[in-house]
């Protein structure tokens, strides 16, 4: 017999939150016929917009509305409904939620106002809201908003005056009134949506479970954001980090001149505001951030119509030389760059063009161009692969034919497949019939050849953060480096004291219990203790103030350079002692002087409130908060990433060498800085870490100052990573009954490779056993399909690997949730043929198990097909409950079921 939550996950796997974009039945609570009111609109817009569903509308008061029956109460509906809307005042939301519960609404739209916009009070109906429908897993949209409208499904839940058009963009935003408004923008511009979605306070549904929900709606190929605040910054990522890869997601950002509260005592959080990390969670997750309203319906459009660009050249085609300049100063100033025509591009256009054309990018065509010039000029162009985008720009002349130009271009641009083509089509009437044959082709155009130009910057830069997120790192062992305990150790003995500011000296040895170098530094007590010190080391040395309390050493002559001699280090001691107070003075370090040739970088990190720690990487030194020379990154790193991170800063440039200086280990610095960002995240009660300066020349990259804040011991709110790092402790050993050895690990994006080999080694069979269908071995390992399976988010899916002592994977497990039920995970098993029937799918099944337990999931689900018996044996053993539906088999454990 199938218990009703197997029946529940089956039902609702693959389409999260749908009964409330398409409810079969819906309850209006606070349904009304005074005219003007938020309910009478509400109903009017439910009735008028037929959604096939039934529309029962509440009010004690009244026997019927709008001529509709009306009941008391949600008990006395003759059905339980799917979606209950409430518009009644904020303090009777509490018990209608219960209501809702104990009649089993699955969905609930809070319109009413009046909840933590207004302070404590209305804090404390939102705690009170929240507890009820957790009793009944009941979904909540709002409060505080305008509704939802479903244009696909006939849905118009809102309040709003109008409905949109039925369209493919997806739109969410935090304020009613600018729905309100682009709603009306949205009509005279023709634009159309397959959701409209007003999200209000976010008490329970998200912008992760939108995002989620309109990632899967087939009828949605972009989704648009207007956010104000990003609430679950963990869920926003994790669901962006997934869509963005198969459809844009695009934002504007209300409030992004509000800086955030500025950390005193810390340089990395001097240096950080709340936009700035925002902007780098954007870029983190592959979702395109814009600054214009204008934008984001353009780039919706845009992206929707022409392929993402490969890179930042773009090439310019015009018939007149002040658009062409216009355009390029947009795109250099958005830093895109101009297409170096090749010699070849150059010869053949030369055959074509009039004498006088430009003869290079903006390849001005002149004036008197025919559409044919225009087509060939655009084909040769196309073909140059020094291009990454082309803009074709057209102004009304007397000798130009804007639609027979436009009809040429369309024989040419249905060949170019692999480049955006903007077109510019400037001018009213005289070009508005060209401008809709091009439109209707797919062809995106634009009034400005400007406003093209910073679109191709959007677009490219939009592809680059997609691109980074998924470049296979090289692999950088870093276990044997790391010294867990000792760092520990040294955390745990400050908290003891009393402290959260550690020590320079204690600091460094925090660093170097990660692996990252530092300069040799001891303490001294005296003089004579520090003289003795810098005979031992060797001149010159460098002392600096040891205190518990001093910040910034400089700022109180705590720093003595270049020290030569034992009369220089015994007067430098007697200096700083002199300079701070006897409670601060705990004596001095000593260090070697450090030959400073080379360049002073700043590795930081201070906690967000909303998305943990936070890394900074830039130019360094004590001018630091006045060149401003930094980028900002979410931690865990990779290789990969904190490339990125390094070349976002115009330091960068420097670094690989510049007037004769050789360049710095570039790898290494990337080492570093995945060690620093392993560091801030396994260590959770660092607030706030600065290494400044880092070092940098071509012989070495060296830790000259360091300083570590802690949270105080009583901290009991400490900000959770964004980015949920690699899960060691699911790190396990097995031995099988034959005797081979295993170790189970979650995969990781250096893994690429060694999947390559391993999926190489398949047969057919053990593929279409595990996908339900044959696969071509170019596809198998093809990198995008190999992104997906190693680049994962281990907040949502854990995949594990088995690891033969050569450390070659012969298996892989994987644990997904299922969206919009956080208590439920698909399970998926696929081993190498050769190691099959050998107990290791066992092993790695009981791990998923075990591992599903610690993550809170209480019911698994397992699909096969039903001629895969060994997979279904597996499940049966494991104690799953198998249920077959035609060709296919369906198996689901309840976690509670299983003694740990």
């Amino acid at each position: 017999m199938r218990t009703d939550k197997a029946h529940d996950i089956m039902r609702t796997y693959h389409n999260p939150l749908k009964f409330m974009f398409a409810p079969q039945s819906v309850a209006l609570i606070g349904a009304t016929e005074k005219e003007g009111s938020v309910g009478r609109t509400l109903l009017w817009n439910l009735i008028s917009n037929p959604f096939g569903g039934t529309v029962f509308p509440v009010n004690p008061k009244r026997k019927s509305i709008l001529g509709i029956r009306a009941y008391p109460s949600l008990k006395d509906l003759p059905e339980s409904v799917d979606l209950a809307i409430i518009a009644t005042p904020a303090p009777t939301v509490p018990d209608l939620i219960r209501q809702c519960v104990e009649t089993g609404v699955k969905g609930a739209i809070i319109i009413s106002a009046g909840f933590k916009e207004i302070g404590a009070e209305g804090v404390k109906l939102e705690q009170e809201i929240l507890k009820e429908a957790k009793k009944g897993n009941l979904r909540i949209i709002g409060p505080n908003c305008l509704g939802l409208i479903c244009p696909t499904s006939g849905l118009n839940a809102s309040f709003a005056s109008t409905s949109p058009r039925l369209g493919n963009v997806g739109f969410i935003s935090q304020s009613g009134a600018f729905c309100t408004s682009i709603l009306d923008w949205s009509l005279r511009e023709n634009l159309g949506f397959s959701a409209f979605i007003s999200i209000g306070s976010m008490l329970d549904v998200n912008w992760g479970d939108l995002i989620y929900y309109l990632g899967d709606d087939p009828q949605t190929q972009s989704i648009v954001i207007y956010m104000e605040s990003i609430g679950n910054a963990r869920d926003f990522i994790s669901a962006a980090r997934e869509v963005a890869l198969t459809k844009p997601i695009i934002v504007i950002k209300g409030g992004r001149t509000e800086a955030a509260a500025r950390a005193a005592a810390s340089h990395t959080g001097a240096l950080t505001s709340s936009d700035e990390v925002l902007a780098s969670a954007f870029r983190r997750c592959g979702v395109l951030q814009v600054d214009t309203i204008s934008e984001i319906f353009n780039m919706a459009e845009l992206l929707a119509k022409q392929p993402r660009p490969k890179g930042k050249r773009l090439t310019i085609l015009t018939n007149a030389g002040g658009p062409g300049v216009l355009a390029t100063d947009a795109l250099t100033w958005g830093k895109g760059k101009l297409a170096d025509l090749s010699e070849e591009t150059m010869e053949k256009l030369d055959e074509i063009l009039p004498p006088h054309w430009s003869r290079s990018n903006p390849i001005d065509i002149l004036g008197d161009a025919t559409p044919e010039r225009y087509a060939q000029a655009l084909e040769i162009a196309s073909k140059d692969d020094h291009s990454d985008g082309l803009l074709v720009i057209l102004t009304p002349q007397d000798m130009t034919d804007p639609t027979q130009t436009a009809e040429a271009l369309l024989r040419v641009a249905q060949n170019i497949k692999d480049k955006p083509i903007i077109a510019s089509w400037m001018g009213g009437s005289t070009v508005a019939t060209g401008r809709e044959i091009l439109n209707r082709a797919d062809i995106y155009t634009q009034s400005y050849p400007d406003d093209g130009a910073r679109l191709f910057n959007l677009m490219w830069r939009y592809s680059n953060n997609l691109n980074a997120l998924y470049e296979t790192p090289s692999f950088a062992e870093s276990e044997p480096l790391i010294d867990r305990p000792l760092a520990s150790k040294i955390i745990s003995h400050a908290q003891a004291t009393g402290r959260s500011l550690l020590t320079e000296y204690e600091s460094k040895q925090l660093l170097k219990a990660y692996g990252i170098p530092t300069v040799e530094t001891r303490i001294a007590l005296s003089a004579e203790e520090a003289r003795a010190i810098a005979l031992e080391i060797g001149f010159p040395v460098v002392l600096k103030l040891h205190s518990e309390t001093v910040t910034h050493k400089t700022d109180v002559g705590g720093v003595q350079l270049n020290l030569r001699d034992e009369e220089a280090v015994i007067n430098a001691f007697e200096s700083i002692k002199n300079g701070v107070s006897e409670n601060d003075f705990l004596g001095v370090t000593v260090q070697p002087m450090v030959d400073l040739t080379g360049y002073e970088l700043i590795l930081g990190s201070s906690d967000d409130p909303q998305f943990g720690s936070v890394l900074l990487f830039g130019a360094g030194g004590e001018l630091v908060e006045v060149f401003k020379d930094q980028a900002l990154g979410l931690p865990p790193l990779n290789t990969t990433l904190a490339r990125r991170l390094i070349e976002r800063t115009k330091i960068f440039k420097a670094l690989q060498g510049v007037r004769g200086r050789k360049p710095v280990d570039i790898a290494q610095l990337e080492q570093i800085l995945v060690l620093f960002s392993q560091l801030v995240i396994e260590q959770p009660l660092i607030k706030e870490i600065d290494i400044n300066p880092l070092l940098a020349n071509e012989n070495q990259l060296i830790s000259l100052d360091a300083r570590v804040l802690l949270y105080p011991p009583d901290t009991k709110d400490i900000p959770r990573p964004a980015i949920r790092p690699y899960p060691i402790q699911y790190i396990s050993h097995h031995t099988l009954k034959n005797g081979d050895r295993f170790t189970i690990r979650p995969i990781r994006p250096e893994d690429e490779p060694k999947i390559v080999n391993f999926c190489t080694a398949l047969s057919e069979q053990s593929v279409y056993f595990r996908f339900f269908h044959s696969i071509s071995r170019q596809s198998l390992i093809s990198h995008e399909r190999l992104a997906r399976i190693c680049f994962i988010d281990y907040d949502q899916e854990i995949a594990l690997v088995a690891c033969d002592e050569e450390e070659d994977i012969r298996a892989i497990a994987r644990l997904s949730r299922i969206h919009g039920d956080l208590a439920s995970a698909e399970i998926g098993l696929l081993i190498k043929d050769n190691y099959q029937h050998q107990g290791l799918g066992t092993v790695l099944t009981e791990s998923m198990i075990n591992i599903a337990r610690q993550e809170g999931i209480k019911y698994l689900r397992a699909d096969m097909l039903i001629d895969n018996h060994a997979m279904q044996n597996l499940c049966r053993k494991l104690g799953f409950e198998l249920h077959s539906h035609d060709h296919l088999v369906q198996a689901i454990l309840t976690i509670d079921d299983i003694t740990p």
